[in-house]
């Protein structure tokens, strides 16, 4: 018998679904395989004894109800819209202390805050710092509870640590508890960032997964201007309480929507991912029963065997993805982006630009929020490669450039006058070329260089990685500060930006258009043949 289409659809649609934390604007979570799949010989749903066996009036009617019905995609886009409310409220705790840090420091009390008086430059950094350390223990914590409990139990538990940190930032009395509360918010951080591309990638089909899963980074960067917009204006109490609001509208709106398809059907609940999946296609249970035939069979065949967290180190192709991937996430921290997401508003006091502090910071959250729209439009037509090394090229002019500012700042005074609008241009030109580029991409190879079955392991020592940067970069950027001045701070950041273009150039291959198989060919070392098949079945 020949293979059929539909087979190429099981792999091109589900096998590569699993468990990746992040990424967040990946247009290649799951391959289109040139390769056809190999799937289990026992009679069950999904596999081919089962479909030859079927009574051929179940088999016209659903060919009949598929025919007669397109279905639509807009319920995808609702839940993956309202999936990823939680997070804009990571977004504005992120951009919380931005307008927060430089006030708290400079006012104490007079700006609202419960604390008895201003805070020092060193527990500013702690405050900024201590969320990377939540999300690397939340990481492990979120991506267990998504496999026992479900994409959906998970996302909505996240409101439990972001109602916790905000209170305890709420009843603060004295610096200590601000670490609490944030190292709790970073725990939320790591179920948003954990369930949330999960989520969205298991309820899209193949022609919009792209699309949802660039929501993401689109939804971070609106919850940033959030609250790079409202903090400088408001009382500290205001401040809590609106960001504090957004976890709850999420929870309201969420908990209305289905869960994970495919979830369900790994956990043996097939007529509830009939269900789930009729919601989301706006099809009949009968319209979708052919999809979740071939769900079904590709969560057996994907999952038949458990991979041993050693497959990571003794399996090269794995070995080299793991490297790969940890190094990138390691650039995309070393190029200082939350440092400058954390302290910005206090560069900008710094640099003295002619434009206030917080308008500086609206105008960079605004080009970051514009910059994270089209970023999925321009992945898609140019590739990996070229978009990261426009990416660092664009990180290096502008941090050179900010580092100049503050040399000048430092040892020639007077001609930086006629240069303020410098660091504003500078940051507008960074944070544009780094969501284009080092801000996405990371998180979309990623997904595209493992295996499902070894996915989950490899995500989680990636983003350990990731936020251990993190929290280096921004716990200790004020002391570098400090020891040796602002411009080498950056100039150093330039530096590892050249080193991740370099990377990038010799390195890293491309992935984009590559089938799993011929991504895996590849880190092995030798050229994938993929054999061509007649209309009988058999090789060529």
């Amino acid at each position: 018998m020949a293979p059929t289409h539909g087979y190429e659809e099981i792999e091109g649609r589900y096998k590569e679904y699993a468990y990746s934390p992040v990424s967040a604007s990946s247009t290649s979570a799951v391959y289109h395989s040139t390769t056809l799949g190999t799937y289990p010989k026992e009679n069950g749903a999904g596999t081919s004894n089962c479909r030859i066996n079927v009574n051929n009036s179940v088999q016209k009617k659903r060919r009949v109800a598929e025919m007669a019905e397109k279905g639509s995609t807009l319920p995808q886009y609702i839940a993956a819209a309202t999936a990823n409310l939680c997070v804009v409220g990571t977004g504005a705790m992120l951009g919380w202390t931005s307008p927060i840090g430089t006030s708290l420091m400079s006012n104490g009390t007079d700006s609202g805050s419960p604390l008895s008086g201003p805070i020092t430059v060193d527990e500013n950094s702690w405050i900024g710092s201590l969320v990377a350390i939540g999300a690397m223990l939340g990481s492990f914590i979120a991506g267990d509870l998504a496999e026992r409990f479900g994409r959906k139990i998970t996302l909505l538990s996240s409101v439990v640590p972001f109602m916790i940190g905000w209170a305890l930032i709420a009843t603060a009395g004295h610096v200590e508890q601000l670490y609490a509360a944030r190292f709790v918010l970073g725990i939320a951080l790591a179920f948003t960032f954990t369930a949330v591309p999960m989520y969205c990638g298991e309820i899209a089909e193949t022609s919009v997964r792209g699309a949802l899963g660039s929501f993401l980074q689109l939804f971070i960067s609106f919850g940033l201007l959030y609250s790079y917009s409202i903090g400088p204006y408001v009382s500290y109490t205001i401040f809590w309480i609106l960001c504090a609001a957004v976890p709850i509208v999420f929870v309201v709106c969420f908990i209305f929507m289905p869960e994970s398809p495919y979830y369900l059907m790994k956990v043996g609940k097939r007529d509830a991912a009939i269900s789930a999946l009729a919601k989301l296609r706006s099809k009949s249970t009968a319209g979708v029963e052919k999809e979740a035939d071939e769900m079904e069979a590709a969560i057996q065949e994907a999952f038949k065997e458990e991979a041993k967290l050693s497959d990571l180190f003794t399996v090269k192709a794995n070995f080299k993805a793991l490297i790969f991937t940890c190094l990138m996430a390691s650039f995309q921290q070393l190029s200082g982006i939350n440092v400058v997401l954390f302290y910005m508003g206090t560069i900008f006091e710094s640099a003295k630009s002619s434009l206030p502090s917080a308008v500086s910071t609206i105008i960079v959250g605004a080009v970051q929020l514009a910059a994270s729209g089209v970023t999925p439009i321009v992945v898609d037509r140019l590739g990996r490669k070229m978009l990261l090394i426009f990416s660092g090229v664009g990180e290096i002019v502008s941090l050179t450039a900010l580092g100049i500012y503050f040399y000048l700042q430092k040892y020639d005074a007077a001609s930086v006058e006629s240069i303020s609008f410098l660091p504003v241009v500078s940051l507008i030109i960074f944070i544009a070329t780094y969501c284009v580029g080092w801000g996405p991409l990371p998180w979309t190879v990623m997904g595209e260089m493992f295996s499902s079955t070894v996915k989950s392991k490899a995500s989680g020592i990636t983003v350990c990685v990731c936020w251990f940067l993190a929290f280096i970069m921004t716990k200790f950027a004020s002391t570098l500060q400090n020891a040796f001045g602002a411009y080498t701070l950056y100039w150093l950041c330039a530096v590892f930006c050249l080193i991740s273009v370099l990377f990038t150039i010799f390195i890293l291959p491309e992935t984009k258009g590559k089938s799993l198989q011929e991504i895996q060919d590849e880190l092995n070392g030798f050229s994938s043949e993929v054999p061509e098949f007649n209309g009988s079945g058999s090789k060529k």
